[in-house]
């Protein structure tokens, strides 16, 4: 079974690699002693670029995981879709988490 990311990988794979250079750029800002508020700003951008991969793959998640997941339960009279519902509210308080 393919994974609901699985159309946008390429897409997910490149915002990671921005988001892995950000990270890098933060690294050299505390080497060089970078003023303390403006490493903070450029982590609130990498947290917050993060969370756009976040609820991106929470929609891919949802979009194809899930529908199938309830699709097969209205088919078989199974419990795969509640079982995926809750694996979702898991993941979003996971994300919401600070």
């Amino acid at each position: 079974m393919a994974h609901g990311y699985a159309p946008t990988k390429d897409d997910v794979l490149l915002r990671l690699r921005r988001i892995e250079g950000q990270v890098r750029g933060l690294q050299r800002l505390v080497d060089e002693d970078t003023y303390c508020i403006d490493v903070l700003t450029q982590i609130s951008s990498v947290t917050k670029a993060l969370q756009g991969v976040g609820v991106g793959l929470l929609d891919d998640h949802i979009s194809h995981c899930v529908r199938e997941a309830v699709q097969q339960d209205e088919a078989t009279d199974r419990s795969a879709g509640d079982e995926k519902i809750e694996e979702v509210v898991t993941a979003i308080r996971r994300l919401l988490r600070t």
